[in-house]
């Protein structure tokens, strides 16, 4: 069956009642969790994961309803960026810089219909790239064996670094913190148990979702207990609700490059939607030139962050099924949660689950399709939702992350764990460090050693089958690149600095 026919498939999966339904409450869901302050695509998906798969549902609904969350955070996430000038979350950062001096000037209206425009064309075109590019991407992969998995691996971890903006060093720290976590619990292989402390609720290691949510909710309470005022109201969504076909036709060219840019982006381990919103919104500044007004209420400046966040977000889909590596945090806790059902994401998904695979790919079409029908009403709605103070807040997110957690293992040991891990991650935000890379590196820490394990093993011990394919090779010249950038960044600048200084 050809490519088509399999995506005619998945729209078979993906139009059935039921899962119009799932897909339908996953974007309603999704779009409240991301404009929440403390909640984001991480929390929202995590906390769905243990009501999914109590409520039943089966795997590919499962699938479609925590992409629809995905996909509904991430435009949550703009909503409060552009109301109130508060990211929802990383992502969303550049979203402020014009979105908020278009609100000020009484578009806020206009600025929310065309980013929800915007990142629906991102979505669009990096769902089309999935379709034409992931099956060539699985079949390839299939060439992949233990050693290439694990240099893969390796090279994820370092496009942490590499990609990590000035920040490269924390990364690094993070993702290997990550790595340590991974190591907790009783030794596959020999049965040894490994920095357990003689506690016999760490045997089987740390829980996914006791981490997730201990490191990302939790933190985030102690973050909002820091509030104590109400902060700023929301800008009033005034005027015309609509953008009009000359506002859309100015930046399609730019919709069209991010979306292109925002799709690379996401499939790239490690670089997720911050990277690709922050590279889209510099290069169309530096394409504009003297002639943008970037920074006071651009409409490129909005549409250009806003495309490469829904590219980057469905392009991060394509690394996790077809390689079986998380392209950004949110994928790592999806790839828990196909754990669950005895699902490993990877080349062979596509041959032996293709209704799990293109009903996911389908699903993202009709998802992308309900968040611009019904967000655009919903605009007034919002700002009332937005009103809801920390006091009332805080206590609503402590309550469901609890209940996340004590519904896995149904022990205390794991709130108690989850209480510990979110002050520890609350200590690292303090500090500057990044948290996704912790997630990310306690995910790919198991698979890296499991591989490194085998193809030591199918080598009987020799170290070169970690370089002697031409996978291998590629992938380690890719790292030693990747190791590279932030050192030239750092030359760049100081070589700036001296052109600056001697021109004075």
């Amino acid at each position: 069956m050809d490519t088509l026919g399999y995506l005619g498939q998945g729209f078979g999966v993906a139009l059935s009642p039921y899962n119009l339904v799932t897909a339908l409450c996953g974007t309603l869901i999704g779009t409240v969790v991301g404009l929440l302050p403390g909640l984001g695509p991480i929390n929202g998906v995590a906390l769905l994961i243990p009501i999914a798969f109590a409520l039943g549902l089966p795997p590919e609904s499962a699938l479609i309803l925590l992409a629809a969350v995905y996909l509904g955070c991430e435009y949550g996430g703009r909503i409060s960026s552009i109301l109130l000038n508060i990211p929802g979350e990383a992502s969303t950062v550049m979203t402020t810089l014009d979105g908020y001096p278009m609100a000020r000037k009484g578009l806020a209206g206009v600025a929310l219909s065309l980013s929800a425009w915007s990142s629906f064309i991102g979505a669009f075109i990096a769902t089309c790239g999935m379709v034409l590019f992931a099956p060539l991407l699985a079949k390839w992969a299939i060439a992949f064996g233990p050693a290439e998995y694990f240099v893969l691996m390796v090279f994820a971890i370092v496009c942490l670094g590499g990609m990590a903006g000035d920040r490269p060093l924390k990364t690094f720290i993070a993702a290997l913190i990550g790595l340590f976590l991974s190591s907790v619990g009783i030794d596959a292989n020999s049965g040894v148990y490994r920095f357990t402390g003689d506690n016999i609720h760490l045997t089987d290691g740390i829980q996914f979702v006791v981490l997730v949510l201990g490191l990302f909710s939790i933190s985030e309470i102690l973050l909002l207990l820091e509030k104590t005022h109400r902060g700023q109201e929301a800008v009033k969504a005034t005027g015309r609700m609509m953008f009009n076909f000359k506002e859309a036709s100015a930046v399609f060219v730019v919709n069209v490059r991010c979306g292109l840019l925002g799709f690379i982006m996401g499939v790239l381990p490690g670089a997720g939607a911050t990277l690709a919103s922050a590279v889209a919104y510099m290069t169309e500044k530096r394409i504009a030139g003297a002639k943008g007004t970037f920074g006071q209420g651009d409409m490129r400046g909005l549409a250009a962050p806003e495309t490469a966040i829904g590219g980057a977000a469905c392009g991060a889909l394509v690394p996790m099924l077809t390689l079986g590596v998380p392209g950004s945090g949110t994928t790592a806790v999806m790839i828990g949660a196909l754990s669950l059902y005895n699902i490993t994401p990877g080349p062979l998904l596509f041959q032996q689950q293709p209704d799990i695979v293109w009903g996911l790919i389908a699903s993202l079409f009709v998802a992308n399709v309900m968040l611009v029908i019904l967000n655009i009403p919903m605009i007034r709605i919002f700002t009332r939702i937005l009103a809801v103070p920390n006091w009332a807040l805080v206590p609503v997110i402590a309550i469901i992350t609890g209940i996340g957690v004590y519904a896995v293992h149904a022990t205390t040991f794991d709130l108690f764990l989850m209480i510990g891990i979110g002050i520890f991650g609350y200590i690292l935000r303090k500090l500057d460090f990044p948290l996704s890379p912790v997630l990310l590196g306690f995910i790919l820490g198991g698979l890296m050693e499991q591989n490194l394990r085998r193809a030591l093993s199918i080598s009987n011990g020799a170290l070169e089958i970690l370089w002697s394919s031409p996978i291998t090779f590629g992938c380690w010249v890719l790292t030693a690149i990747m190791l590279l950038m932030p050192l030239l960044r750092i030359w760049r600048k100081r070589s700036v600095a001296r052109r600056a200084i001697a021109d004075a």
